[in-house]
């Protein structure tokens, strides 16, 4: 079994592959201060609960956008699962042609999402990642990973809302019944959803302008991925676990003879 973990600067997504398949999957908070014994008493709960021993767990592969805690979890990856991580690092294979300025910029997570997607989709294709920031990330026709668009993500919108309009309450993100709210919360709700969704749906057609290629595929993943496609005009597909799935198509291309 392949053992795939995403470190996002949020969440961490952990999957369990066998063979091709997604056979148990988790996320759990991503925090730095979490030494690698926590760790590795978090995976062998989470492993165990699904009825997956260490031994059971043939090879690991990870990435992340959060390098504090890649040695701790490398760390406990060794001492408790007794395997040495693949990263998705700098002169990994990937199928990917990154045309970044700097391509040791591109996030892990964003080279894993393209990987799946081309895989799963084909290409050209725009992965739209709701996540603590809200990625955009083009990939044409020809595998060339063109670059993207980074924005605040929904949480951190609304947070930074909550916290400088001191009248404001704390609300649940939802979709209001109204686009014209009633109440400061349905109205607080209104703004935020819909206004995210205008936000998305004009990136993603100038994006598509720009890339100027038919049948772009536009796949949406993360957190906020369902409620706000629900409402996109754009969004073609969504896939919560498409970083997990690049990560396992990834380790296809690297698996140790």
């Amino acid at each position: 079994m392949l053992l795939a973990i995403d470190v996002g600067n949020t969440i961490t997504a952990i999957g369990v592959y066998r063979e091709r398949t997604l056979v148990g999957n988790w996320r759990i908070s991503t925090s730095k201060e979490r030494t690698s014994d926590e760790i590795g008493m978090i995976l062998l709960s989470l492993l165990g609960h699904a009825g997956i021993s260490p031994g059971m767990i043939s090879d690991v592969i990870m990435c992340t956008v959060a390098p504090p805690v890649m040695h701790a979890m490398s760390n406990a990856i060794r001492k408790y699962l007794d395997k040495r991580a693949i990263l998705v690092e700098p002169g990994i294979k990937t199928g990917i042609n990154i045309k970044y300025e700097n391509p040791r910029e591109v996030g892990p997570d964003k080279i894993a999402n393209a990987a799946a997607a081309l895989k799963l989709y084909g290409g050209p294709v725009i992965i739209v990642d709701f996540g603590t920031a809200t990625t955009f990330c083009a990939v044409n026709s020809r595998r060339d990973y063109l670059g993207g668009v980074i924005c605040p993500g929904i949480i951190i919108s609304a947070e930074a809302l909550f916290e400088k309009a001191s009248k404001l309450p704390r609300i649940d993100i939802t979709k209001p019944k109204s686009v014209i709210g009633r109440t400061t919360v349905t109205s607080m709700q209104s703004g935020i959803v819909h206004g995210y969704v205008g936000q998305v749906d004009h990136i993603v057609n100038l994006i598509k302008q720009q890339m100027d290629e038919p049948g772009i595929k536009v796949v949406a993943t993360g957190g906020m991925a369902s409620l706000i496609a629900s409402e996109s005009k754009t969004i073609d597909e969504i896939n919560p676990f498409l970083s997990l799935e690049g990560l396992q198509i990834i380790y296809e291309m690297n698996r140790p003879e």
